[in-house]
């Protein structure tokens, strides 16, 4: 599983959030490999509505319902047929007591991937959250073109699936190579968290066609 973050990058602005969606369905279609953007509010229901394909937001707001000017309820997306989303990613973090709260009301199947940034938090607030997704990113890391996850902390990829063994763990932050893909899938990992790597290069549908062939 290979979940694409369009983030706020000029890149993915309008219609070329289209176009990059357009991107990881072909991959998808000739790999066989989930991949889901992940986009900005703005374009959720137009991307699903032109390219038919799964989408899922960047992040979604605690209020689920009710005079909250602004908000984006995971109860609202879920009714527009979108998939799921991130929550707590190192951009957008949450207070625990928030996560903890908005799970348990969490809506029926809307996907949720809870990002988490050290092992401390997996061992501590967030030993027995219930997620669809745990991802893993080390803050540091994310968006670095030299180092990755893969390369820097195999050891935690390690502890993080060992201490999910229910929960499909995702990894992200720096990757940026077939054997970073390669790497975290052997440690045990569902897949990965990708961003900058795809978003901001001239070859996106290359780029992404060469780590989803390793799966």
């Amino acid at each position: 599983m290979i979940l694409v973050n369009f983030k706020a990058y000029e890149e993915t602005w309008g219609e070329k959030a289209v176009d990059l969606a357009k991107i990881c369905q072909k991959v998808a279609n000739k790999t066989g490999v989930k991949i889901i953007p992940v986009v900005s509010a703005l374009d959720a229901v137009r991307i699903m509505e032109t390219v038919k394909t799964e989408v899922w937001l960047q992040d979604v707001d605690e209020v689920f319902e009710g005079a909250a000017t602004g908000a984006i309820s995971p109860i609202g997306a879920k009714s527009l047929r979108i998939g799921g989303t991130l929550l707590n990613h190192s951009e957008r973090r949450k207070k625990p007591g928030t996560i903890k709260k908005m799970l348990k009301m969490w809506p029926k199947n809307f996907g949720v991937a809870v990002c988490l940034n050290s092992l401390g938090q997996a061992e501590g607030w967030a030993k027995n959250i219930k997620a669809d997704y745990i991802a893993y990113e080390p803050k540091y890391l994310i968006g670095s073109r030299d180092k990755s996850v893969a390369t820097e902390k195999p050891e935690v990829i390690k502890k993080m699936v060992k201490n999910y063994p229910k929960t499909p763990i995702l990894v992200g932050a720096g990757i940026h190579s077939a054997q970073d893909v390669k790497v975290s899938l052997k440690l045990g990992t569902a897949g990965i968290l990708i961003s900058s790597y795809i978003v901001k290069s001239n070859e996106p549908e290359k780029r992404l066609l060469e780590l989803a062939e390793c799966f």
